[in-house]
C-alpha cells in the first residue's frame, strides 16, 4: 500500500493555501459587487485574512470556508475541481480545496455523478477539519486507509484506525483530525454529492474545469 506522503502532489511538510478556491471566492465576490470588508464581517474573519485566502496565500478551516461561502451566497461545491477521466489513476484525483488544516484532498468522482461523491484526504499529524461543520447532504461514510482518525460527531468521539469505517448524518455537526504520529489517508463517501450550485462569474474568470 502506498503511504500517504508518497501520493502524487502531497508534501507532508508543506503548507496548503487556497490556490484554486481562493481566486474563485474573489471572483464570486467581485461578480456580486461586494467589498472585502463586508464579506469578512459576515464570515466572522478579518479583512486581511480573507484577502490572503482569496489570493491563495492562506488556508482556512472547513467551518471558516463554509461561512465565507454563506457570506457570498454560493454553494461550497461551486469551488470544486472535478476529474474528467473515466478512470482516475492512483494519486491523480482532482485537487480539492474544501478547507482544513495540514491536509491535502482530492475529488475522485466526476461532476456528472449525482448519487454520491468520493473524496480522498491525506492528513499530516495533527491535521484535520479545524472545527465542526455540517454539510448540505444526507449521509457520510468514512474509511481509514492508513493511519488514525479521531472523528467527532455531535461531540461524541469515534476513534478509527487503519481498516476502520463509520457512517453518520451529514447534517450532524462533525469534526475530524489525525491524532497519530504519522500521516493518514482517509476515503470519504458523501451522498448525495455536496451541491455545486452556480458560481457567479466575474469578467474574464474561468468557471470550474473550463466550463
Amino acid at each position: 500500500m502506498t503511504k500517504p506522503e508518497r501520493v502524487k502532489g502531497f508534501d507532508p511538510h508543506g503548507a496548503e493555501g487556497m490556490e484554486i478556491a481562493g481566486p474563485r471566492l474573489r471572483a464570486a465576490r467581485l461578480a456580486r459587487g461586494l467589498r472585502l470588508a463586508d464579506v469578512a464581517v459576515k464570515a466572522d474573519v478579518t479583512k486581511g485574512f480573507l484577502s490572503l485566502v482569496e489570493r491563495g496565500r492562506a488556508g482556512c478551516s472547513v467551518p471558516t470556508l463554509i461561512r465565507i461561502c454563506e457570506a457570498l451566497d454560493i454553494a461550497l461545491g461551486s469551488l470544486f475541481e472535478y476529474p474528467t477521466d473515466v478512470v482516475v489513476a492512483k494519486g491523480a484525483g482532482a485537487r480539492l480545496e474544501m478547507g482544513g488544516v495540514d491536509i491535502r484532498e482530492f475529488l475522485l468522482t466526476s461532476a456528472e455523478e449525482r448519487h454520491f461523491q468520493v473524496m480522498q484526504t491525506l492528513l499530516r499529524p495533527g491535521g484535520g477539519s479545524g472545527g465542526a461543520y455540517t454539510l448540505a447532504s444526507e449521509t457520510v461514510f468514512v474509511f481509514v486507509v492508513s493511519g488514525q482518525l479521531d472523528l467527532q460527531v455531535e461531540g461524541r468521539l469515534r476513534s478509527l484506525s487503519s481498516g476502520d469505517s463509520s457512517t453518520f448524518s451529514a447534517r450532524s455537526p462533525h469534526a475530524w483530525e489525525n491524532p497519530g504520529p504519522d500521516s493518514a489517508e482517509v476515503i470519504w463517501v458523501i451522498a448525495p454529492p455536496i451541491p455545486a450550485g452556480t458560481m457567479p462569474q466575474a469578467a474574464g474568470f474561468p468557471s470550474p474545469n473550463g466550463a
